[in-house]
């Protein structure tokens, strides 16, 4: 009879022991969840605050070249990485190549990327000269911003419906409890109404 007491004491010991790991599992999973999501979500605000960058405003800035590339030696290139990029005034982008037979690729490669300036080339460096923005320009302008700012909100909501089915698998696959569950994917929420907010 105490042999009997004692193995369904063991029995019961290891159920809880093996509950209690199973908890401690399902948290930890929840957890690389939250993280993955959250590194998702910032990647998101940070590619649109790059996009923003490719905005023309008022001054002119270097960043207006940051998506124009050009075939070296058969590499996809930016500019930047093939010569200087100066803005040297609030209206003038001055390129010097470091190898001056890529003048007519930037050149070319400029033409075709319609960044709002024809590329002035005199055999040593490119000139570009942007005219002061139009009000039609400054409403594209925030227009092109607003349409950014709208595919990051996108972005998030897709990483947060990923998170989401990641946690209602864990549920189905009773590695997490229904209350667990629910937990997460308020959590979720939380953390996906930070990064909407910052947007």
């Amino acid at each position: 009879r105490s042999l009997i007491t004692l193995l369904l004491h063991l029995k019961i010991f290891l159920a809880t022991i093996t509950q209690q790991f199973s908890n401690i599992q399902g948290k930890k999973m929840l957890n690389e969840i939250y993280t993955q999501c959250e590194a998702k979500m910032q990647g998101s605000i940070e590619h649109m605050q790059r996009d923003f960058k490719t905005l023309r405003t008022g001054k002119i800035t270097t960043s207006v070249l940051d998506n124009v590339r050009i075939d070296y030696y058969g590499t996809l290139t930016s500019i930047d990485q093939v010569g200087s990029i100066i803005a040297s005034d609030a209206t003038t982008i001055v390129i010097n190549p470091w190898e001056k037979n890529l003048l007519s690729l930037i050149e070319s490669a400029i033409s075709k990327a319609n960044v709002g300036a024809n590329p002035n080339n005199d055999g040593t460096q490119i000139k570009l000269f942007f005219p002061a923005m139009t009000v039609e320009q400054r409403k594209e302008s925030v227009k092109q911003m607003k349409g950014m700012g709208e595919n990051a909100k996108v972005s998030v909501r897709n990483d947060r419906r990923d998170s989401n089915d990641k946690i209602k698998k864990l549920e189905k696959d009773k590695e997490i409890t229904t209350d667990e569950s629910k937990a997460g994917q308020d959590a979720i929420q939380k953390i996906t109404d930070k990064y909407i907010t910052n947007i």
